[in-house]
């Protein structure tokens, strides 16, 4: 602060004396005061404390413009500019031009009172004509050597600070408007890029540019009256058949920000621009980009396209035009209650541009650009749609030469088109009528997949789409190629093809599949037309490769709404003609099974069609499939895997017996809960072979919701064979409660387009086991299948194992602690008054009795006394009167 306020006083001196100083001495005296004015600037961060700053500013910046001034009076262009360089450098015998800009450069950014000061000076004209020299006449400057000098990079720097922050001013441009060097140096941005200094180039344009945002009325009167745009149009199309396009596209870019910058204020610089065809030399520019591999990195590029869509909506009018609105369209769609925003195309002449561009390009990243700039346009009023598309109609005539554009656009492209159905609410009628050609002409197999993916996407929108799709032709459309490739496969089956056309042809038949499972869904007329097309027996082809089985299945599914038996025949059919090495086809048939089984009316269907048998089919198929070490083709499958097999097929089954008397009377009185117990015993994890061997007594007496817990959610070392029992176990007591087909407990691995099939992946997989909570109290259980209970009786006495390869764990201990468990549990479910209802007849005592002969015999067995309880318990209370007696 002392040392501002000594500077003040100093100041205040030269003030007073200056009247009475001849002009060289006072020009010595402020020369002599600046370099203590930096100093203290430096000293103290920036920060000002000196009350005469705006009279300083005023006496230097006037300095300033006379030394500027007298260094350009009376000299040739380049002799001036050598002039001015050695003035301005910061070395040699005119270093007070190089204090004289530092000092204008901090005082130019004090605040907006001092600015003026600097601009009133006559600063922002005298720099403009050194700006001018600096950018017209590249200085050949040389060593002793014949080296080339760089350019005084730091001079330069201030120099344009300077001139940035005076130009941002209004008032500074209007200042320039009393010499010719604005319109000067814009044309000879225009005409003399070739020729120009190249590192006064990139500061040249952003002097321009920062210009060209604080026009003025007066300052657009003054580049109308002397032709500049014009001018500059003109010299720019003698450049753009000789220059590179990226330095073309650089000087347009200054020409066009001064057109779209002005139009605010007035539309007369653009009015000239259009006159003089200048949306021409925008489209000749762009072109020459084509086959370039510099496009994507070109930022004037980019400058240029979005300048040129924001002067889509530059236009005096409104457009009025009355599209006819092609029906159905979706139930909330109103073009009359549609909103304008305002941001509304009124520029047919620049948008036509971007549609010229995409249409003659087949550059990457330009037609992505003019794809990105109409979805942008779309996005600042949904108008703009129907505008472009009932006058100049962009997306209908790009749908036309689509096919020619590199993979990325058509993708891009195709997303736009869906954005209209999808965010705009509108149904294009013309426009899918033509993608739906493509797709029947399939001239480019990317092209039609990237069409059908994008029409997939729409189908999915509103159940509408089935019938719009249906009527044109479509549908029909997809069964016959559908037909076709079935036709192939059949005859290919056992063949491995490989390469890129058949990867493309693969990815056609998904989608397709896809797109025909959408349409299908909800729509008993579609589904009526794929049956009268007699495409059941084709469909069913696909369901061996794993990429097509997911729409296959849906197809398939929504066939047994209108017909369960033949659907039930199918699926049943398939699962048991699958070969033991595809477990994937069986899991994703068995997951299809139960989504339909959701409908009680597809039960007497499943029944008749021998569901039961076929999947107990699957069980029996699948012995050994758990032993342990796995032997065999099972050797390569995860055991993981194999439970979750069982666990669907069991769910199937619960699935099907669900409230439904008749399929459990079926069930029953075929001695199919004794063939499931057959069935699961013989899996190989159940003991099935040899004689026990007693323990005396047991250490441990658990719960079975305590060795679920402990087999599954702690670190206990259960053997892998008791782990697989555990859970069959689990799955049967949901089964007895009914509740199986309900339950969740593996994640569902569906391969996408392109990855490994399922079958080509060995090893386990981790289930998602649930803890059991509260589910195992009492009050909870309730016996619905009395059967199941039968079969977890059966399977008792198999819940064992001659020896355990853990030491810690005592020989036959934890299998008879396990097998008390599941007695103990049985007895909680027969409580209840319903339970034992339910389980007359069951036939439990005489499973009992047969089954566990040995625990009766031996009174020392450690299951004699909890199934004596359990056998008194049912005999008292008179479940099965016949074995009493």
């Amino acid at each position: 602060v002392l040392q501002w306020e000594a500077l003040g006083r100093q100041f205040v001196e030269y003030e007073q004396a200056a009247p009475f100083l001849v002009p060289e001495e006072q020009q010595r005296r402020l020369l002599d005061f600046l370099p203590l004015f930096l100093k203290a600037w430096e000293q103290s961060d920036g920060v000002t404390v000196f009350p005469n700053i705006q009279l300083l500013a005023s006496e230097v910046s006037k300095l300033l413009t006379k030394e500027i001034n007298r260094n350009l009076n009376g000299k040739p262009a380049e002799e001036a500019r050598l002039a001015l360089e050695q003035m301005l450098q910061q070395k040699g015998e005119a270093g007070d031009g190089c204090l004289l800009l530092k000092s204008v450069c901090l005082l130019s950014q004090t605040d907006l009172r001092t600015l003026w000061n600097i601009i009133e000076s006559g600063l922002p004209a005298a720099l403009l004509q050194c700006l001018y020299l600096f950018f017209t006449f590249p200085l050949k400057k040389t060593n002793d050597d014949g080296e080339k000098i760089e350019d005084d990079t730091q001079t330069q720097e201030i120099l344009v600070k300077i001139m940035l922050n005076m130009y941002r001013e209004k008032q500074a441009v209007e200042e320039l408007l009393s010499a010719d060097k604005l319109q000067s140096l814009i044309i000879a941005t225009a005409s003399l890029w070739d020729q120009c200094s190249h590192s006064w180039k990139v500061p040249t344009g952003h002097v321009l540019r920062t210009i060209s945002k604080a026009q003025t009325k007066t300052s657009i009167m003054y580049l109308q009256a002397v032709d500049c745009i014009k001018i500059a149009i003109q010299n720019l199309f003698k450049l753009a058949d000789t220059l590179p396009a990226c330095d073309v596209c650089e000087a347009a870019s200054i020409i066009l920000c001064f057109v779209k910058d002005s139009y605010p204020i007035s539309s007369a610089l653009l009015t000239e621009f259009e006159n003089n065809d200048g949306y021409q030399l925008l489209l000749k520019i762009f072109l020459r980009y084509e086959g370039l591999q510099q496009t994507e990195g070109d930022p004037y590029l980019h400058e240029i396209l979005d300048m040129l869509t924001c002067l889509t909506t530059c236009g005096k009018t409104e457009l009025k035009v009355s599209g006819n609105i092609v029906h159905p369209q979706l139930p909330h769609f109103n073009f009359e209650r549609t909103q304008s925003s305002g941001m509304t195309v009124k520029n047919l002449q620049a948008f036509q541009v971007l549609q010229s561009i995409f249409q003659k390009s087949n550059d990457q990243h330009l037609c992505g650009r003019i794809l990105a700039a109409i979805g942008t346009i779309w996005a600042w009023d949904m108008v703009n749609f129907f505008l472009l598309e009932w006058t100049l109609q962009p997306i209908s005539q790009f749908t036309d030469i689509i096919h020619f554009k590199p993979d990325p656009v058509q993708v891009q492209f195709f997303r736009l088109v869906e954005s209209i159905v999808l965010d705009l609410s509108y149904i294009p009628h013309e426009i899918l009528k033509k993608i739906q050609c493509l797709i029947k002409e399939n001239v480019v197999p990317f092209c039609t997949l990237a069409a059908l993916r994008c029409l997939l996407s729409i189908t999915k929108k509103d159940l509408l789409f089935s019938d719009i799709f249906r009527d044109s032709g479509l549908l029909g459309l997809l069964l016959a190629l559908l037909r076709k490739q079935a036709k192939i496969l059949r005859k290919s089956a056992g063949t491995h093809l490989s390469g890129l056309e058949e990867g493309t042809e693969k990815e056609l038949n998904a989608v397709m599949l896809s797109m025909v499972a959408a349409l299908t869904v909800g729509s008993v007329r579609n589904i009526v037309v794929l049956k009268d097309y007699g495409m059941v027996p084709y469909i069913k082809i696909f369901l061996d490769d794993e990429c097509y089985r997911s729409a296959t299945l849906s197809i398939l599914e929504q066939l047994s709404v209108i017909n369960y038996e033949e659907y039930m025949s199918i699926i049943i059919g398939a699962l048991c003609s699958s070969t033991q090495g595809e477990l994937h086809l069986k899991l994703d048939l068995l997951k299809s099974l139960l989504r339909v089984l959701e409908s009680p009316k597809s039960h007497s269907a499943f029944r008749t069609c021998s569901g039961f048998n076929g999947l107990l089919s699957l069980l029996s198929d699948m012995e050994g499939a758990l032993q342990d070490p796995p032997s065999g083709l099972w050797a390569a499958v995860g055991q993981t895997c194999i439970l979750e097999l069982v666990f669907y097929t069991l769910q199937g089954i619960t699935a099907a017996l669900h409230l439904d008397p008749v399929n459990s009377n079926f069930f029953q009185s075929n001695g199919l809960f004794e063939k499931m117990a057959e069935d699961l015993g013989s899996l190989g994890c159940f003991w099935t072979q040899g004689e026990w061997q007693i323990p005396l007594t047991l250490e441990k007496t658990r719960t079975f919701a305590e060795f679920l817990d402990a087999a599954f959610c702690s670190s206990e070392p259960f053997p892998k064979w008791l782990k697989n029992c555990i859970w069959i176990l689990n799955f049967l007591d949901h089964m007895v409660k009914g509740t199986l087909h309900l339950e969740s407990y593996f994640k569902d691995r569906r391969p996408a387009m392109g990855e490994a099939s399922r079958d080509d992946q060995e090893g386990p997989q981790d289930l998602a086991f649930k803890k059991p909570g509260n589910q195992w109290k009492m009050e909870d259980c309730a016996i619905v299948h009395p059967g199941a209970v039968c079969v977890m009786v059966r399977l008792l006495p198999k819940l064992y194992k001659e020896g355990h390869s853990q030491a810690i764990l005592c020989p036959f201990q934890l299998s008879h602690e396990i097998q008390c468990a599941v007695v103990d549990h049985i007895q909680t479910l027969v409580k209840s008054e319903k339970s034992r209802q339910v389980m007359c007849g069951s036939g439990l005592l005489s499973t009992i009795i047969t089954s566990c002969q040995d625990a009766f015999r031996s009174d020392s067995h450690p299951l004699h006394l909890p199934l004596t309880r359990l056998f008194e318990k049912l005999a008292s209370q008179a479940i099965e009167p016949d074995v009493l007696r």
